[in-house]
């Protein structure tokens, strides 16, 4: 089964998406599998993060941004500094994340997320879920 879904961003906004995917697990009637959450966008990542301080998606965007400032001497500017730090900064964070179905749910941490994290936007956006049966 692959499900698609639509979100609008904000430059610089995280989105959570783990309702959404467990959603689609649950729906998909699969009961021991895979779930591959994917991204089709070069300047947007998805992370695992703990939603419980809303502080640390702070902490989180401060610390890409030390190591990957917008800066205007990227070789390659294809509309903004922030579109070429942002293509940067998805490479590094990836846009794909695997997880684990067991007895019909989606398995993650008691202290764990999926979040969509944009990194330049404004933008209309979309992400994949595929879920497979083992």
């Amino acid at each position: 089964m692959l499900k698609n879904f639509k979100i609008t961003t904000k430059f610089n906004e995280v989105h959570d998406i783990t309702e959404s995917v467990k959603k689609a697990v649950e729906e998909s009637g699969v009961k021991e599998g895979t779930c591959v959450v994917y991204n089709p966008h070069s300047t947007a990542g998805l992370t695992v993060f703990s939603p419980w301080d809303p502080d640390g998606f702070i902490d989180l965007d401060q610390e890409i941004c030390r190591l990957i400032p917008t800066r205007v001497d990227f070789k390659h500017q294809h509309d903004t500094p922030q579109d070429a730090a942002g293509h940067v900064k998805c490479a590094l964070l990836g846009i794909s994340l695997t997880f684990i179905i067991t007895e019909g749910k989606l398995l993650l941490g008691g202290s764990q997320g999926i979040y969509f994290l944009e990194f330049d936007g404004p933008r209309n956006r979309e992400f994949f879920v595929k879920i497979q049966s083992d």
